[in-house]
């Protein structure tokens, strides 16, 4: 991992601001948090910002009124106070309508840990994955947040995008032709693939490398956008690999696991076996730093090193059983 130390939500707000220097019809909304790290795109250009105060259910009716008069607007706020609190004002005034609403959370999943369960984004994929005509992006690092706060400025209708807060390493250089619906591949790998949507993608790259010393090399692809799920690359490593692996700082159930899960149920033939590595289905109501929810909920790299190697051993003992 490269670039220790910088920040997903610094990245977006720079690419929002020079997008926005550009084309005066988008416009950044908050609802009265993240003045450090906004307080440049309000200076440069002021009359492009507004903060609606502690109303996030009126600041999503207000940019959906602002949208249908064609504005391109994006709205930002941390945890799931820009997306359950507003599910409703999501629902009926942006995504029924295709208004060009951007939905940003900062801190998706377990950033804010030791906040509680309230600030515990660990439902909002499955959410917005399920309202219809709305684009879900959760990208891995700051090269992806770039592109992706551009392609959903050049998206029309209603998107969500998925950040994590600070301290996220860099794993791209660069990145050739990054689309909405498109996955990124890593590396290419022998038996096993590993999958990983959002911030995370730092306890993959540590378990490829526990991985490795193992005498296995896992392929490795991240999936900046949950949906539109790129079903392409799905169906070709599930007729290439013998386990997926799905990473996600997010319930198992409706997010982004769920979601390949759904692909590889309709394939014909061939298809790889899954396992899906996430949140077990229950609130998290303990407290404590990100990194100490990671492994308590088993998410961290050797926690999920564990149950690859687990599942290895589980699926190589179904095919001696089937070869006797």
């Amino acid at each position: 991992m490269k670039g220790m130390g910088l920040y997903m939500r610094d990245m977006f707000v720079k690419t929002l601001l020079n997008i926005a220097k550009k084309d005066r019809n988008v416009y950044l909304i908050t609802g009265d948090l993240g003045f450090g790290v906004l307080k440049p795109f309000w200076e440069e250009i002021p009359n492009q910002f507004v903060n609606v105060g502690i109303a996030e259910q009126n600041m999503i009716g207000f940019a959906a009124g602002m949208a249908l008069e064609g504005k391109t607007v994006f709205v930002y706020s941390i945890g799931n106070f820009p997306t359950l609190r507003c599910v409703e004002q999501i629902r009926n005034d942006c995504a029924y309508h295709n208004a060009n609403v951007k939905i940003v959370c900062i801190g998706g999943g377990l950033v804010y840990g030791a906040l509680g369960m309230s600030h515990h984004a660990t439902e909002d994929l499955a959410i917005m994955r399920a309202l219809p005509e709305v684009t879900v992006m959760a990208p891995a690092d700051l090269v992806e947040t770039e592109h992706a706060t551009r392609a959903i400025y050049e998206h029309k209708g209603t998107c969500y995008l998925r950040l994590g807060r600070g301290g996220e390493g860099q794993i791209h250089n660069t990145i050739d032709n990054f689309r909405i619906g498109k996955a990124i591949k890593i590396k290419d790998g022998e038996d096993i693939v590993i999958f990983s949507t959002g911030a995370i993608i730092d306890e993959v790259m540590e378990v490829n490398s526990m991985l490795k010393e193992k005498g296995r090399n896992p392929g490795i692809y991240t999936f900046p956008t949950v949906k539109p799920i790129d079903a392409k690359v799905i169906e070709e490593c599930s007729s290439q690999y013998d386990l997926i692996v799905t990473v996600e700082e997010h319930n198992k159930i409706g997010g982004f696991g769920s979601a390949v899960a759904e692909v590889v149920s309709e394939l014909n033939g061939k298809r790889a076996k899954m396992l899906k590595i996430g949140i077990d289905d229950q609130y998290s109501s303990v407290v404590g730093s990100q990194k100490y929810l990671r492994d308590y909920y088993q998410l961290s790299s050797p926690k999920i090193f564990e149950n690859i190697i687990s599942s290895i051993t589980s699926l190589t003992k179904e095919c001696e059983q089937l070869e006797a």
